[in-house]
């Protein structure tokens, strides 16, 4: 199973220059990442990202990230996957854009 991570290009780049990323603005001020499975990725871009261009899509594994990763009620009661340190440019096993289409963002396969 993958979770995944929608950073901003800004993030994007600050992960891949340094190493690790402490989140986008709101996993900062939560004081975890915020992270969604394939199930509720598109409610994540609806909610958070509806109509922003230049997305990027990281696919994590989250057997990587041991026991700083927790599963946490959140949106509906769902289990949402919340890392309580920073993200590594390691853990991430995949990345790709996440274009804006007609119909909202395309995330195209999520394997």
């Amino acid at each position: 199973m993958l979770i995944f991570k929608v950073f901003r290009a800004a993030e994007w780049a600050e992960l891949q220059a340094s190493g690790t990323s402490a989140g986008a603005p709101v996993d900062l001020a939560d004081g975890y990442i915020h992270f969604s499975t394939a199930a509720t990725l598109a409610g994540t871009l609806e909610k958070h990202f509806a109509n922003e261009d230049g997305l990027r899509l990281l696919a994590c594994d989250p057997a990587l990230m041991g026991d700083a990763l927790k599963w946490e009620p959140s949106r509906g009661g769902l289990l949402f996957p919340h890392l309580y340190r920073k993200l590594r440019l390691d853990e991430v096993l995949w990345s790709r854009d996440l274009p804006l289409g007609p119909d909202g963002h395309v995330t195209g396969e999520l394997e």
